[in-house]
């Protein structure tokens, strides 16, 4: 089960682009929290106590938001924006919850067990996505695989549950998948036909006529050091 973790926030008075970028610069993640038919709050975490909350909780970590005045506030992460490159937190959208009410959010799904001799895993999916209360929200699901046979499938609709959650995700969804594991001769024979290469015969004709041609494209063009010298005073300038 989530925890109910107790995160500081300041309210931020100047939006967009820049606004954002500014306080980024600040150590600060820009946020906006929302949701029962409240305007909008425009909000800043710090960084590093906000990194650590991900870290250590999950995404589905239930926040008592507090700092913005009056009462703290029930809330769940709606959204979390990254800099793809630098890995950085862009902006971050919460949601207010109350207690006991049912909320859908994504749950990782982890296997636990080892599967039978002979056989090779596939993990098709990585979340599933249920209904629960918002202060009662797994961690994960766990999917037993042990001593699953060969050409066993694990369905959403047939993995248990923790209790009181709800199957939002198809119950068809393939999510894990147990296949014959290849033999040792059946790699060996599949990485000697990836490493032959098929060369194609040319008639001679045709050599010879790419030889010629190549020779006499060779004496029209200027020298490659010229060329060269010429692509590098432009890149300089």
């Amino acid at each position: 089960m989530a925890d109910e973790i107790r995160i500081a926030a300041e309210a931020r008075t100047e939006f967009g682009k820049g606004a954002a970028r500014r306080t980024r610069r600040a150590g600060k993640v820009p946020g906006v929290l929302y949701g029962h038919g409240t305007d909008p709050v425009h909000l800043a975490f710090d960084t590093v106590e906000f990194a650590a909350v991900m870290r250590e909780n999950g995404r589905n970590a239930l926040l008592t938001v507090t700092g913005l005045g009056g009462q703290p506030q029930l809330a769940l992460t709606k959204s979390i924006a990254r800099d793809p490159i630098k890995g950085f937190f862009e902006h971050v959208d919460l949601v207010l919850v109350r207690r006991g009410e049912k909320v859908q959010v994504d749950v990782p799904v982890v296997t636990m067990g080892e599967p039978a001799s002979g056989t090779l895993v596939f993990q098709n999916e990585d979340t599933l996505t249920i209904e629960a209360d918002a202060t009662n929200i797994p961690e994960e699901i766990t999917v037993v695989i042990e001593d699953a046979e060969m050409n066993t499938q694990f369905l959403a609709g047939e993995i248990r549950l923790p209790d009181g959650a709800e199957l939002v995700s198809d119950p068809e969804l393939l999510v894990v998948n147990v296949t014959e594991a290849p033999t040792e001769d059946a790699m060996e024979e599949e990485i000697d036909t990836e490493g032959a290469g098929v060369e194609e015969d040319v008639p001679e004709s045709e050599a010879a006529e790419t030889g010629e041609s190549s020779e006499a494209a060779s004496g029209d063009q200027p020298a490659a050091g010229g060329a060269s010298g010429a692509a590098g005073s432009s890149d300089e300038s």
